[in-house]
C-alpha cells in the first residue's frame, strides 16, 4: 500500500505542478482541480505528503523509460502471449470443476470456476461459452451476453456461442436480434434441433411485439403525427372557439357550453364537436383509419 500511496502522491505531484505552471484554460484547471481531489480523497495523500516523494518526479521517470532502447523482449503485435502447459491443464481442470457445479446446480460456484479458467487461458472461447450459460441460470442476462460476445470474437465459428446469445437476448425480450444469432447458429450446425425450436419460439415472439410505433390494433401513432391531414385537423380544432371554452371549462371545474354548467362533456358531446371538424376537413385526410374519439380516449 505504501509504493501505491508513492505513486498516487508522484501523479498527485505532476497535477499540481500542471495546474500551476501547465498554462492551461481555466476550464482544464478546474478539471485538474478535481482530479487532484479525487485522487487525495481516494488515496488518502496530499501534495503536502513530502515524505512520500521518490527521487524523481513523474516526468523524468518517463523520460527516462521512453529514451531507452526498445527491449527486445516487447512484442510489437496484439497477439496474447500463450498461455503456459501448467497454466493450460490447470485452466481445463478448472473449467470441468465449473462443469460439476453446473450438474449440481450451483451456478455462482461455477462462475467462479470458468472466471479463475478464463484468468489463466483468456483465448478459450468455451470458457466465455460456460460462464455465460451459468449467467443465464443466475439471471445475469446482460453478463451473460458479454460473455457470448467474447466467445465469439474469440471464436467466430463457434455455433454455441451463437445459440446461448440467442437465449441470453431472448430472456432480455430482444426476440428481433435472439432471431439473428439462432440463424447464424443454425448455419454453422444445421442439424441441432435445439436452434430450430429456440429460432422458431423466437420467431412467434417477435411477431407478438408491438411495434415501438404502432399499438394496439395497428395504431400507429408516429405515423398519425406524421399525416399533414390529421396534423391539419389538429391545428383547426384547437382554434375552434367551442374547443377552448370547452377545454377551459375542464380545467376550470366551471360551466361548459356543451354539458351544461358544472357538469362534464359527454362523450356524445365531444364525439360531434370532433366529427364536424373531421368533416370540415374531410379533404385532407381520406386515408386515416382511426377514429379522433378513440384517438383521444387512447384506445
Amino acid at each position: 500500500m505504501e509504493d501505491k500511496k508513492r505513486l498516487a502522491y508522484s501523479i498527485i505531484q505532476f497535477l499540481h505542478d500542471q495546474l500551476h505552471h501547465g498554462c492551461l484554460s481555466p476550464d482544464a484547471q478546474e478539471s485538474l482541480e478535481v482530479a487532484i481531489q479525487c485522487l487525495e480523497t481516494a488515496f488518502g495523500v496530499t501534495v503536502e505528503d513530502r515524505d512520500l516523494a521518490v527521487s524523481q518526479t513523474l516526468p523524468q521517470i518517463f523520460e527516462a523509460a521512453t529514451g531507452k532502447k526498445e527491449m527486445p523482449y516487447i512484442r510489437r503485435n496484439s497477439e496474447p502471449i500463450p498461455p503456459s502447459d501448467e497454466d493450460t491443464a490447470e485452466a481445463e481442470r478448472l473449467k470441468t470443476e465449473g462443469n460439476e457445479q453446473m450438474k449440481i446446480e450451483n451456478f455462482e460456484a461455477a462462475v467462479s470456476f470458468y472466471g479463475k479458467a478464463i484468468e489463466l487461458n483468456p483465448a478459450n472461447a468455451v470458457y466465455f461459452c460456460n460462464r455465460a450459460a451459468a449467467y443465464s441460470k443466475l439471471g445475469n442476462y446482460a453478463g451473460a451476453v458479454r460473455d457470448c460476445e467474447r466467445a465469439i470474437g474469440i471464436d467466430p465459428y463457434y455455433s454455441k456461442a451463437y445459440g446461448r446469445m440467442g437465449l441470453a437476448l431472448s430472456s432480455l425480450n430482444k426476440h428481433t436480434e435472439a432471431v439473428v444469432y439462432y440463424k447464424k447458429a443454425l448455419e454453422l450446425d444445421p442439424d441441432n434441433d435445439t436452434y430450430k425450436s429456440n429460432l422458431k419460439i423466437a420467431e412467434q415472439k417477435m411477431k407478438e411485439t408491438p411495434s415501438p410505433t404502432g399499438g394496439t390494433g395497428g395504431f400507429d401513432l408516429a405515423g398519425l403525427l406524421n399525416n399533414p391531414g390529421f396534423m391539419s385537423m389538429a391545428s383547426n380544432l384547437m382554434n375552434n372557439p367551442q374547443v377552448q371554452q370547452l377545454m377551459s371549462g375542464m380545467i376550470s371545474g366551471g360551466h361548459n357550453p356543451l354539458g351544461g354548467a358544472g357538469a362534464s362533456p359527454s362523450p356524445n358531446d365531444l364525439a360531434s364537436l370532433i366529427q364536424a371538424t373531421n368533416m370540415e376537413n374531410k379533404e385532407l385526410i381520406p386515408n386515416m383509419r382511426v377514429s379522433s374519439f378513440d384517438f383521444i380516449l387512447g384506445n
